[in-house]
């Protein structure tokens, strides 16, 4: 008798995996990316600010591949690029699979597990050039250990992320600080824009965008992302892996 299982014909690669506070880990299934999402740092992309909620617009999305995650302290400087920039964000976990269709913002909250910090790691350089000719800026956001992330917190503990304050400081000095009530779209409408376009998965990380302050990092870089004293993030830019 035969088995008439498919078998793999290369090893399976392993699950992108996140820590949790308390225990366990956060098998990672997708990693969603909220672009210009605090007005100083569109302006500072040049790009325009909406002046009030009714002139948004539609959030710009964009997706890193889930094994860009990191975990571990050191994050390696990446090929291709001479302006490796930094972007600190909060991270949205998702615990649940969303119904078909699109949410409402109740049900979009529901789905949440948990919040962390990222880094939207970015090879600005790369980015500008594309963004120049009007092409995709994928090798700009989407590339090996672009994703840092630090431990996740269920959103129980977190409590009410408008009155939050997120920083980001490289070697000792902030660059990077904001209230998340200065979001321009919040997490509910995030999530809500998301399933109008995506089937949205337990396992699923959304980093909702970054504050002004982006800049180079650097070999030997230490960085530090804070939500107040609630999350950490600690990483260090390493020498290019050769």
């Amino acid at each position: 008798m035969t088995d008439s299982a498919p078998r793999d014909v290369i090893p399976a690669p392993a699950v992108p995996r996140v820590p949790v506070r308390g225990g366990g880990t956060f098998p990672v299934h997708r990693i969603y990316c909220v672009g210009r999402n605090f007005a100083d740092h569109a302006r500072e992309m040049g790009a325009a600010a909406p002046a009030s909620k009714a002139e948004r617009g539609q959030p710009t999305l964009f997706l890193k591949p889930a094994d860009a995650i990191v975990t571990g302290i050191e994050v390696p400087y990446p090929p291709g690029t001479t302006e490796l920039h930094h972007e600190i964000e909060l991270v949205v976990a998702l615990g649940r699979d969303a119904p078909p269709g699109a949410l409402d913002r109740d049900a979009a909250q529901a789905l949440v597990f948990g919040y962390g910090l990222g880094l939207d790691l970015t090879r600005r350089d790369l980015q500008a050039a594309a963004k120049a000719k009007g092409l995709p800026w994928d090798t700009g956001k989407a590339f090996d250990h672009s994703a840092p992330v630090g431990e996740l917190l269920p959103a129980a503990a977190v409590g009410e992320l408008a009155a939050r304050t997120l920083s980001l400081a490289v070697n000792g000095s902030v660059r990077q600080q904001s209230r998340l009530d200065l979001l321009i779209w919040d997490v509910p409408d995030i999530l809500v824009a998301l399933s109008r376009l995506y089937a949205l998965r337990a396992g699923d990380l959304v980093f909702m965008g970054t504050p002004a302050g982006v800049a180079a990092l650097q070999p030997g870089d230490e960085c530090v992302g804070r939500l107040d004293d609630l999350l950490e993030l600690h990483c260090r830019i390493a020498p290019p892996r050769v």
